[in-house]
C-alpha cells in the first residue's frame, strides 16, 4: 500500500485540551500551565512487514517534506519557565567590629601571592604546597567536579541525534517446510526536538550544578589551608610552650638546691622544701604533657598533606615569635564574591532555578523525530540492490493530559527545591558575614589583651626575682616563694596563649574572606 499509514489515538481535537495558568512560589513571577484534560495523543507511524518503500523523486520530496515540517519546530524552539535572576541578599555598608582595626593594602598581605606569605615561613610554605598535590579530600573534591562535568556533558548529548546500526541474519520456515534465510542491516535516528526548551534548561541546571562543584573544590582547599596553617601554629606554640617549661624546670630545680641547702643548715624547715619538690616535679609533668598536643597537631599535619604520620618530621625551633599580619578586609558586599562557600550556594540556587523551568516544560508535548534505512534480503549477494531497500521516517508526539497531578506535584517540588536554595544561600551569606564580625572582634580585643599581659608578664618576672632574694636573705618564707613563681609562669603561659589565640583569629579570618579566592576563579561549568 502506497503512502503513509498512522494510527492515531485522539478523540478530538488537541486544541480542545486547555493549558489554564497557574501562579509559582512566592517571588517567582512565573505561571506554570496545568494540563486538565484526561486524555493522552500519541502519534506514531505503523510500517508494513517489510517498512514502507518509497519509489521516484514523489517519496524523495515527500520525505524532505516530512523532515523540514519537523526541523521547523527545533528552529524556533523557545524555552519555558524562569529565567535566572539573583536573588537580592542583605548586606550592611560596613562591618560593625572594623572600627579601631587598621586595615591593610592589598599590597601589604601579598595579594598576588598566596595568603599564607604574609607570615614569611618557608616551612609552613613548603608544607602549604603539598596539599594540591597529595590530601585526598582534595583529590575527592576534584573527582566530584569532574564528575559533574561529566553530567553536563551528557546534558549536552541530548540536544543532537541518536545513531544506531545493525545487521543480522536468520532462518526463517514454517512447520516441515524448509526455511528460508533473511539477511538484514541498515540504521536508525532517533532525535528529541527540544521544542520548549527542556533539555536546554537540563543543560543550564547541571553547568551550574557543575560551577558550585567547583567552588566547593576551592572551599575544600581553602579549608586545608586554613587547618593545615592552624595545626602548624599550634605545633609552634606548643615548640615554645615546651621552652618555657623546660626552663622553669630548671629553675625550680635551683629553687629546690637553695632550699635543701637552707634545710641542711637549720635556717629552712623539711615543709619547704617538700614544697619546692612538688612544684618542681608538677612543672616537669606539664613540660612530658606538652609533647602530647606537639605529636598530635605533627600527625595532623602529615594527613593534611597527605602522608602517614610515621614520614613527617617537623624540627623545633628555639623560639617563635610571629605579630599577626594586617589583613585587608574590604565592604561587605565584596565577600559576596570572595568566599567559595557563597559562590557554591549561589550556582546551587541558579541549578534549582532552571529545574523549574524543566518541571515546566513537562507540561508541553514532546516530538520525537524517528527514521530508519536498510536492506533485507534472502542472500548476502544483491543484498544492497534498491529492490531491497527499506525506509521509515516520521514524528511521535507524546501528549500527557492526565496524570492525577504528578506534573503538577513534580513543578511545586521544584519551586521548593529553589526556594530552599535561595534561604541557604543567603544563610550562608549570614554566616560569612558573622565570621569576618567574630574574628574581627577578636584580633582587636585580643591585641589590647596582649599589651596588657606583656606588662604583666614583667612585673611578675620582677616579682619572682626580687622573692627569690627575700628568701635566700631569710625576711619572707618560702610560700612567699612559690607564689610568685606560680604567678610568674602562669603570666607567662597566659601570654604564650594570646598570642596562639591572636594568630589563629588571623588565619580564620584570612579564610573568612575567602583566602584570596575570586568568583573569576570559578572553574567553567562544562
Amino acid at each position: 500500500m502506497s503512502g503513509r499509514v498512522w494510527s492515531w489515538l485522539l478523540p478530538r481535537p488537541a486544541s480542545f485540551f486547555p493549558l489554564a495558568p497557574r501562579q509559582g512560589g512566592e517571588g517567582r513571577g512565573e505561571g506554570a500551565p496545568v494540563i486538565e484534560n484526561p486524555l493522552t495523543l500519541t502519534l506514531s507511524p505503523v510500517p508494513g512487514a517489510r517498512g514502507i518503500e518509497r519509489k521516484g523523486a514523489r517519496g524523495k520530496r515527500h520525505m524532505a517534506t516530512v523532515v523540514l515540517a519537523l526541523l521547523l519546530p527545533a528552529l524556533t524552539a523557545c524555552e519555558v519557565g524562569p529565567d535566572y535572576k539573583r536573588p537580592p541578599a542583605e548586606t550592611p555598608p560596613a562591618y560593625k567590629e572594623l572600627d579601631g582595626w587598621k586595615q591593610a593594602t592589598p599590597q601589604d598581605a601579598g595579594s598576588n601571592a598566596a595568603w599564607w606569605s604574609v607570615y614569611k615561613d618557608p616551612v609552613l610554605d613548603g608544607l602549604m604546597r603539598q596539599i594540591d598535590i597529595s590530601n585526598q579530600n582534595l583529590i575527592a573534591s576534584e573527582a566530584a567536579y569532574r564528575q559533574a562535568l561529566a553530567i553536563t556533558a551528557q546534558a549536552w548529548s541530548n540536544l543532537f541525534p541518536t545513531l544506531s546500526a545493525n545487521a543480522g541474519a536468520q532462518r526463517v520456515g514454517q512447520g516441515g517446510m524448509s526455511g528460508t534465510g533473511v539477511i538484514s542491516v541498515g540504521g536508525s535516528l532517533s532525535w528529541e526536538i527540544d521544542l520548549w526548551g527542556q533539555i536546554r534548561r537540563n543543560i543550564e541546571s547541571a553547568s551550574a550544578s557543575a560551577q558550585a562543584s567547583g567552588a566547593q573544590l576551592a572551599g575544600v582547599r581553602l579549608s586545608a589551608q586554613a587547618a593545615l596553617a592552624t595545626n602548624y601554629f599550634e605545633l609552634r606554640i606548643a615548640d615554645d610552650l615546651q621552652s618555657l617549661l623546660n626552663a622553669t624546670v630548671v629553675a625550680f630545680a635551683r629553687s629546690l638546691q637553695i632550699t635543701q641547702n637552707r634545710y641542711d643548715a637549720g635556717t629552712a624547715a623539711k615543709t619547704d622544701v617538700a614544697s619546692a619538690e612538688t612544684q618542681l616535679e608538677s612543672t616537669r609533668a606539664q613540660a612530658i604533657d606538652v609533647g602530647v598536643g606537639r605529636a598530635q597537631f605533627e600527625h595532623a599535619i602529615a594527613v593534611l598533606i597527605g602522608k602517614p604520620p610515621s614520614e613527617l618530621s617537623i624540627a623545633p625551633l628555639p623560639k617563635f615569635a610571629i605579630a599577626p599580619p594586617s589583613v585587608p578586609v574590604g565592604v561587605p558586599s565584596e565577600l559576596l564574591e570572595r568566599r567559595p562557600d557563597i559562590a557554591s550556594a549561589e550556582r546551587l540556587m541558579a541549578s534549582a532555578n532552571a529545574q523549574v523551568g524543566v518541571a515546566v516544560a513537562a507540561f508541553f508535548p514532546t516530538i520525537t523525530l524517528t527514521g530508519s534505512y536498510g536492506y533485507v534480503g534472502p542472500a548476502l549477494s544483491g543484498l544492497l540492490s534498491v529492490s531491497n531497500a527499506v525506509w521509515a521516517v516520521g514524528p511521535q508526539l507524546a501528549f500527557t493530559v492526565f496524570d492525577a497531578g504528578n506534573l503538577s506535584a513534580q513543578l511545586e517540588q521544584a519551586r521548593q527545591v529553589y526556594n530552599q536554595n535561595v534561604a541557604l544561600y543567603r544563610q550562608t551569606v549570614l554566616t560569612g558575614f558573622q565570621q569576618v564580625e567574630d574574628q574581627l572582634v577578636a584580633l582587636r580585643l585580643l591585641e589590647q589583651e596582649a599589651v596588657v599581659e606583656d606588662k604583666a608578664v614583667q612585673a611578675a618576672i620582677l616579682a619572682e626575682q626580687l622573692t627569690l632574694n627575700d628568701y635566700e636573705a631569710g625576711t619572707v618564707d618560702y610560700t612567699a616563694v612559690i607564689t610568685a613563681q606560680t604567678n610568674s609562669l602562669n603570666n607567662q603561659q597566659t601570654a604564650l596563649a594570646i598570642m596562639q589565640n591572636r594568630i589563629l583569629a588571623d588565619v580564620l579570618l584570612i579564610q573568612a574572606l575567602g583566602g584570596g579566592w575570586n568568583v573569576t576563579q570559578m572553574p567553567p561549568g562544562g
